[in-house]
């Protein structure tokens, strides 16, 4: 169905041009610099050579990531408002990033030249697999013909209870980020510990326990979904990746052989600029449950 308004999403939650074209997204892509070179994701590259990525880090490579300036924006959306379309922008979390004051600029900009225009946000308060998860929803809502009224209400019920586990495998990627509640305090120079992280409903990452080894890190994520889990087989889970394929067909199987077989499981790659904080062979689950 032909819809009044234009969709948005960004990179950052983990949707590509293929994803983005199947529900008719519009992508937004959040830079991230490696080796002193800024590349925008489906920019820079058509895929993303994830293998190759997260080898470089494995490496010792640390890359940064970066806000994109008022002008970037005003680049994504004045075509839009200049068709006489208003914009519904499902994005990654307000809490974790400057950027979006550089949006709340753009839109200022724009709102001078454009005033009868609106660009509407929805925050999935997280990153990644879990405002993968919500993205693919309202995608399914949007391609029904939904309102933007329409899909808001759906998203004030559901996001909150969006649930966001993983765990990190190398703390130095996560104790430079800084995007960890109580982070450094709790881990400061423990070897061998795999923070289990959940996003909660402020979407800020925070540290919710601690396991050794990869095995125990598995079980504990499991425990949180059938701790948390509402209606599990009535909605999608996401197992998502920074390169470590066959722990997350691993962590597949542990699920289904708790919640059976027809599980609705769907695996994805963390996206790069994302995949910069967390670093290699993490692995995460985003379910529907009873709050995050």
């Amino acid at each position: 169905m032909e819809q009044k308004y234009t969709l948005f999403t960004d990179t950052d939650c983990d949707i590509t041009p293929e994803i983005a074209a199947r529900y008719g997204y519009k992508l937004i892509s959040m830079p991230y610099t490696i080796d002193g070179k800024q590349i925008f994701p489906y920019v820079d590259f058509k895929e993303f050579d994830y293998k190759e990525f997260y080898n470089r880090l494995r490496a010792g490579t640390l890359p940064t990531t970066s806000a994109l300036s008022p002008l970037e924006y005003v680049a994504y959306i004045e075509p839009e408002f200049k068709a006489g379309r208003d914009i519904l922008y499902v994005h990654f979390s307000a809490a974790m990033t400057a950027t979006f004051n550089s949006l709340r600029l753009a839109l200022e900009e724009l709102k001078e030249k454009y005033p009868e225009r609106e660009m509407h946000l929805i925050d999935t308060k997280g990153i990644t697999l879990g405002s993968y998860n919500i993205c693919l929803s309202i995608g399914e809502l949007y391609k029904e013909g939904k309102s933007i009224e329409e899909i808001k209400a759906w998203a004030d019920e559901n996001i909150d209870k969006t649930a966001f586990y993983f765990y990190a495998d190398d703390l130095k990627f996560f104790h430079r980020s800084g995007r960890v509640s109580g982070f450094a305090a709790f881990f400061g120079g423990m070897i061998g510990i795999k923070p289990i992280i959940y996003i909660d409903e402020s979407g800020t990452m925070k540290t919710k326990t601690k396991a050794k080894g990869r095995k125990k890190a598995l079980e504990t994520l499991l425990g949180y979904v059938v701790e948390l889990e509402d209606n599990i087989k009535d909605h999608r889970v996401i197992i998502a990746h920074t390169d470590a394929e066959l722990i997350a067909e691993e962590f597949a199987k542990m699920l289904k052989e708790r919640f059976g077989e027809d599980l609705n499981i769907e695996f994805e790659v963390v996206n790069p600029t994302a995949g910069s904080h967390c670093g290699p062979n993490a692995i995460g689950v985003s379910f529907h449950a009873k709050h995050r």
